[in-house]
């Protein structure tokens, strides 16, 4: 098995850190977004991403058009879903429903980071006013 493989997943998929793009989030200063595995690898059903929230970062509320789980890599950060909000630390794992309004928020010094999985497809994110 090679470092990387794009198209069918038969064998198997090893994509290495220093392998992986971040870019920054149109939807939010202080959020990075790295694509860890998705289709263009031959994930079949889930895309995994991995995302870094910069210290004073917010993402302002939104909902996405499918669900996420998110799993808390670094730091300690705000996650607001529906009407709550919750203070996340490492170890902490998250369900956001699709089409549940969310949002993050980083008072720390530290950056926070987590991993997210998604159903592959359509992941359009819509600000709430």
């Amino acid at each position: 098995m090679g470092d990387t493989t794009h198209g069918e997943a038969a064998d198997g998929v090893l994509k290495r850190a220093d392998g992986i793009d971040y870019e920054a989030v149109d939807a939010a200063d202080g959020l990075r977004k790295g694509v860890l595995l998705d289709e263009s690898d031959g994930a079949p059903h889930f895309a995994m991403r991995r995302f870094e929230l910069a210290p004073g970062a917010a993402v302002p509320r939104h909902t996405n058009a499918v669900e996420h789980e998110q799993y808390v890599l670094a730091g300690e950060y705000v996650v607001g879903i529906g009407d709550e909000e919750h203070i996340v630390s490492p170890g902490d794992a998250l369900l956001v429903p699709a089409g549940a309004e969310h949002w993050y928020r980083n008072e720390g010094d530290e950056p926070g980071a987590f991993i997210c999985a998604v159903p592959n497809g359509d992941d359009e994110i819509e600000l709430v006013e």
